[in-house]
């Protein structure tokens, strides 16, 4: 077997999980990720290399065939992150955001950093008790990523049930603006995170100075890339050729991203998510034929965000369940899920009082922000790549680990409560 033979299997084995996932009525991105486990070195890797010796993560050593396979083409998603954000930068419209309002703007921060404050803590409270397996870089990194909401599952509920009502007015600007807030706090506490992994001597200016640099940086080259492609977009009528342009600044924003970590470039650590949502943002107001450039990047990058989730679920290492620090693994999983629900329900709740929202959004709005899956899976990749880089091959390995079981457990429980929440308040009809 080669590693095209590999990729074959790997989009085959995706495709086919979608008519199961079908049968079960759940997301494809359950089944995506339930595909790249089960082809991933630990299971058919296993099995088309028996004689593998599995030993303890920290090692970084070569596994066998497959897991050599799934490393050569994680490049993958770094490319579909690139791609997420730029979608995610695409929705700030002037004009959505005028509609919104600042009742959903207020309601989303509050929400987004509800979710994070609570697993600060609970995680925070952790690192008291296991402080070998709960470090200062997983808490902040996993809090940062608790901001982070999945809409798909929640639209498809909508979409299959035919829902409308308040609720759904102010849920579907809510999960528009969501990601970007995770994002940016991300940006702000991962850099954070990345200083302090680095190690060394900490100093104001690697605690706040450097990662507010890096930020702006960011934000910077993200809107020259926008203005950019937005200018030579008019020289363009082929949707084709702006297609191009579109996957140029995703390309770009990655290349800048490295290029910045050489010394000679200062040696910052960019947000290549951050640059590509800002240059999506910049584009979809500066171009007014947007949207048709769009509909085609949607259907250009539907099979790319298939293998990244493939390929995110096939990186989950398994090992780090095979020995005690498994069911510690499994235990900061649950602590992550019950205190990032608390949290995003006592910040909805807390948006939709202040803003004087009816009571059936204060009280079943924050059941609707359950799911987590793209975005949260992005960040704990890139979270994985940095603490790897830098000799924290545990941190590494259970960022990943958490978010991925975390994931599968909300993506199967995510749609049958935003149903719930959604029937309570009133927005799908009896008889469904």
């Amino acid at each position: 077997m080669n590693i095209y033979i590999y990729v074959t299997l790997l989009l085959i084995a995706a495709l086919l999980s979608t008519r199961l996932m079908k049968v079960l009525k759940l997301p494809n991105v359950t089944g995506y990720i339930i595909t790249g486990i089960i082809m991933g070195p630990f299971v058919f890797g296993a099995i088309f290399n028996p004689d593998t010796v599995y030993t303890t993560p920290k090692d970084g050593q070569s596994i066998g065939v497959v897991y050599d396979y799934v490393n050569q083409i994680k490049w993958l998603s770094e490319v579909a992150l690139g791609f997420i954000a730029f979608s995610i930068g695409t929705s700030f419209k002037k004009a959505v955001l005028k509609t919104v309002g600042k009742r959903v703007v207020i309601i989303t921060i509050l929400e987004a950093l509800g979710g994070s404050i609570c697993v600060f803590l609970a995680l925070l409270t952790t690192h008291f008790i296991v402080p070998e397996h709960m470090n200062w870089e997983l808490v902040l990194t996993l809090s940062a990523i608790a901001s982070a909401t999945a809409p798909a599952a929640t639209l498809m509920v909508i979409k299959q049930y035919r829902a409308k009502g308040k609720l759904v007015d102010t849920l579907l600007p809510v999960v528009a603006l969501d990601d970007a807030v995770a994002l940016i706090l991300f940006a702000v506490l991962f850099q954070i995170a990345s200083g302090l992994a680095s190690g060394g001597e900490l100093s104001v200016y690697k605690m706040l100075a450097k990662p507010l640099i890096e930020i702006t940086i960011s934000v910077g080259v993200g809107v020259v890339l926008g203005l950019l492609i937005s200018f030579i977009n008019r020289f363009f009528k082929s949707r084709n050729n702006k297609l191009v342009l579109c996957i140029f600044t995703v390309f770009a924003s990655l290349g800048l991203y490295l290029l910045f970590k050489e010394q000679w470039m200062g040696g910052f650590e960019l947000s290549s998510l951050l640059t590509c949502m800002c240059a999506g943002a910049i584009y979809t107001n500066m171009s007014k034929d947007s949207d048709r450039t769009l509909d085609v990047l949607d259907r250009f990058t539907s099979p790319i965000y298939m293998m990244f989730f493939v390929i995110s679920g096939a990186s989950l290492d398994l090992r780090v369940f095979m020995d005690k620090s498994g069911l510690i693994v499994l235990t900061i999983a649950l602590v992550y899920i019950i205190f990032r629900v608390s949290g995003k329900y006592i910040g909805a709740y807390t948006g939709a009082a202040i803003t004087k929202c009816d009571p059936e959004v204060r009280k079943y709005l924050g059941l609707t922000l359950v799911p987590q899956a793209g975005v949260a899976i992005g960040l704990a990749t890139s979270a994985n790549k940095l603490f790897y880089e830098v000799g924290l091959f545990e941190a590494s390995t259970m960022v990943v680990a958490i978010i991925l079981t975390s994931t599968l457990i909300y993506e199967l429980i995510g749609p049958l409560v935003s149903k719930f929440a959604l029937k309570k308040a009133g927005c799908i009809p009896v008889e469904e």
